[in-house]
């Protein structure tokens, strides 16, 4: 198979970067759905991307650098703790300044393609990457960078291969937010708004959180919860495995061994301050985050952390004081309500869990593949296209 040798700039009809609005200006965020969409470096985690976690008003639009760019586009973090994380859009939207956007020319590159082949040559990217201090790509560099390019005809093979994956990967994390949406609207339903298997008998008394059903308390979130400190684990200690790795932010990377066998919860100590997570796997809980020890169910205490008033006590890192944490009030339903509740939320996250283990698998199978694919080892002539049944079933 002939392979040709192009720059990035050659194979892209524009490569651009975005902007922020002022934060100064509130107005120049939005608040409702109709803004547009405003993708930062955090958000790029190798995958495709149709929302974002901030909107911003057509006059934030108007009144900065940030630009729209096209769907298809592929997107590279130029700096900070996520350089070189990539993402793809499935919608145009603007991004900010810390992301490089790419729209392929598509007479000249398949844009999954691209964001596979980049996916695999990441490692010569960040190499690219200067700043002892924050680790930089410039725009300059990643238009020049050079990869080996097969026919679009291959590349347009490759992309539908490692796509049937991602594909069953997505619509598998659709699912698992449906069903952790469930459980959480279970839990307002009880706890937040009482209306529990039997709470038309019961009679209700004041507490510190208002009024409760007769037999609950209110105590404090040390009397059932402990909040363990995570280990200090650098990046560049970090050995690629199985185990996630959580910060503040979420999921960070992953790690060879885990520190605290899941499932689990996770609380952010530095920097985002009282951010929530769940995960379904052993995990590594860095030193930004708590990690929950509690003989409560632990959904109860994940939904219940969720709305809690966790309070920056740091003025120049925000951080969460752990005595004021502990301080917080505490709503203890009966046992007999907590017990349903287990039980209405043990097959939603076993469901939950059995999802997790086939997407841990399908990305097993993908990046056994990406590699031989991309790299023209395996001639993709000879591969059937694949159906999803034929990869859910792999």
């Amino acid at each position: 198979m002939t392979m040709k040798i192009l720059s990035v700039e050659n194979i892209c009809s524009r490569v651009t970067s975005g902007g922020t609005p002022s934060r100064k200006q509130p107005d120049y965020y939005s608040t409702d759905e109709a803004g547009h969409l405003w993708i930062k470096s955090k958000e790029l985690l190798d995958s495709s991307i149709s929302d974002s976690e901030e909107k911003i008003s057509d006059l934030g639009l108007k009144k900065s650098s940030a630009k729209y760019v096209d769907e298809g586009s592929v997107l590279i973090a130029m700096y900070g703790a996520n350089v070189g994380q990539l993402g793809w859009l499935k919608k145009p939207a603007t991004v900010n300044q810390a992301i490089c956007s790419l729209s392929v020319d598509k007479a000249v590159a398949n844009n999954r393609w691209l964001f596979y082949k980049l996916l695999n040559d990441r490692h010569r990217l960040i190499a690219m990457a200067q700043g002892a201090a924050q680790q930089n790509i410039s725009q300059a560099k990643i238009k020049s960078f050079e990869i080996e390019v097969p026919p679009i005809d291959v590349q347009n093979r490759i992309a539908a291969i490692l796509s049937a994956y991602d594909d069953l990967i997505e619509n598998n994390t659709r699912r698992i937010e449906i069903l952790e949406e469930m459980a959480r609207r279970l839990y307002e339903e009880w706890f937040v708004h009482f209306r529990f298997p039997g709470h038309e008998e019961v009679s209700f008394k004041e507490s510190e959180l208002g009024e409760i059903p007769e037999g609950w308390e209110c105590n404090s979130l040390k009397d059932f919860i402990e909040l363990a400190y995570g280990k200090a684990l650098k990046k560049s200690e970090r050995k690629p495995g199985p185990y996630p790795v959580y910060g503040s932010s979420g999921e960070v990377g992953t790690h060879s061994e885990p520190l605290v066998k899941g499932p689990g919860i996770i609380l952010g100590r530095k920097g985002n301050v009282g951010s929530v997570f769940w995960t379904e796997d052993d995990f590594y809980p860095i030193d930004t985050v708590y990690y929950v020890k509690t003989d409560l169910p632990l959904e109860y205490v994940f939904f219940n952390l969720q709305r809690q008033r966790f309070l920056n006590n740091d003025a120049a890192v925000p951080g969460l004081n752990r005595n004021q944490a502990y301080s917080l009030p505490f709503l203890n339903p009966s046992e007999t309500v907590l017990g349903e509740f287990s039980s209405h939320c043990k097959p939603i996250y076993e469901l939950v869990r059995k999802l997790h283990r086939k997407n841990t698998n399908l990305r097993a199978q993908r990046d056994l593949l990406l590699p031989k694919l991309v790299s023209g080892d395996i001639d993709v002539s000879e591969i059937p296209m694949p159906e999803d049944k034929e990869v859910e079933a792999a």
